[in-house]
């Protein structure tokens, strides 16, 4: 990030829990001296405008599905973060042409907008439910990372670089359940699990961060990037959240929602034979063949049976004490259960 100094950072769906969190790493820094927050809530746009009172902040109000205005928004950018989607499970699965309008078309539209105005590099987040997808919003997701793909291999003179990243659960995220099982040791109620022994990645939000940044920073075109993180079990972290609130509340097992999986994959297994192993994160190089495939022929490909995809069953297991360790640095945590004075990232 040294050499970046006095750049304009747009971020689209810039009011959500990422958001947010880019800025508290940026606003005071000298890499960007605007940056540029595009997307279609108009009150968490003033909340944030008035809560961080910077004039370094330009608003946009747009919508990634209508060309037109992301188009406008991408003027005189130099760098795009591309976080704005709908991720919800459930809600996905009852509207997946929604999901489809945002997550695919949306996509098409942020690069085709990054590409005509010269944008250096544009960073599309994905998730883990994008890897061997089974509801509406994986599916959605794979193929924003497969239209990603497909869009760097096309763009005049490498002009503008096309990167992914891909992480878990960012815990106490919107949508995470940890507020929610919080609410419901802090009221009294019963913790409601859908399956005590499904397990998923944990990472916090500043991890997210990271892993944009590495990929800001080393990606190349059409590469994806996916963090290593560990796991845990739903009734483990529902277990240590009782513990550090010193709770007695009892768990009830409800069953899986619309679409859930009993553990997510990071990275499959035909992707873990090209990966690039990078320490804390694999790169996993675009595939850049055209369609003459007997040229490539002679090439052969690795016994794909002897490589295990990377998912939450058989990563690091993190158990009760260590999701209690993990949990206690979430400014939620230290605010909620351990009273300390910390600030709190809008949702």
């Amino acid at each position: 990030m040294q050499k970046i100094k006095n750049k304009t950072l747009l971020i689209t769906g810039g009011t959500g829990s990422f958001g947010n969190a880019v800025l508290n790493r940026f606003l005071n820094t000298d890499h960007f001296s605007e940056i540029r927050i595009f997307s279609r809530d108009e009150k968490k746009q003033d909340d944030m405008r008035n809560q961080l009172k910077s004039d370094k902040l330009k608003f946009y109000i747009g919508d990634v599905r209508d060309y037109a205005s992301i188009e406008r928004a991408m003027r005189g950018v130099d760098y795009v973060f591309h976080a704005a989607a709908l991720k919800q499970v459930p809600s996905c699965e009852f509207f997946p042409m929604e999901a489809v309008k945002t997550n695919v078309m949306g996509t098409q539209n942020a690069i085709d907008a990054a590409v005509a105005n010269k944008v250096s590099k544009i960073i599309c987040l994905s998730t883990d439910k994008a890897a061997y997808p089974i509801n509406a919003m994986g599916i959605s997701k794979a193929m924003m990372e497969k239209v990603a793909v497909a869009a760097s291999r096309t763009i005049p003179n490498n002009d503008t670089t096309v990167c992914l990243t891909r992480y878990g659960n960012v815990m106490a995220s919107r949508g995470s359940v940890i507020p929610l099982f919080l609410n419901q040791i802090k009221t009294g109620q019963t913790l409601t699990i859908t399956d005590p022994n499904m397990t998923r990645f944990l990472m916090s939000l500043d991890e997210a961060v990271e892993l944009v940044l590495f990929a800001f920073e080393h990606g190349n075109q059409g590469d994806l990037f996916v963090n290593k993180a560990p796991a845990g079990t739903i009734g483990d972290l529902a277990q240590a959240l009782k513990e550090l609130s010193n709770a007695t509340n009892e768990i009830k097992v409800i069953g899986t929602r619309h679409g859930e999986k009993l553990y997510e994959t990071l990275c499959t297994r035909e992707e873990m034979i090209k990966a690039e192993d990078m320490g804390e994160f694999y790169r996993v190089p675009a595939d850049n063949r055209d369609l003459n495939y007997a040229q490539y022929f002679s090439e052969g490909e690795q016994d794909i049976s002897k490589i295990e995809d990377y998912h939450s069953h058989n990563t690091e297991q993190l158990g009760v004490e260590g999701m209690k360790q993990l949990l206690s640095k979430l400014p939620l945590i230290r605010k909620e259960i351990f009273g300390e004075d910390v600030a709190q990232m809008p949702g």
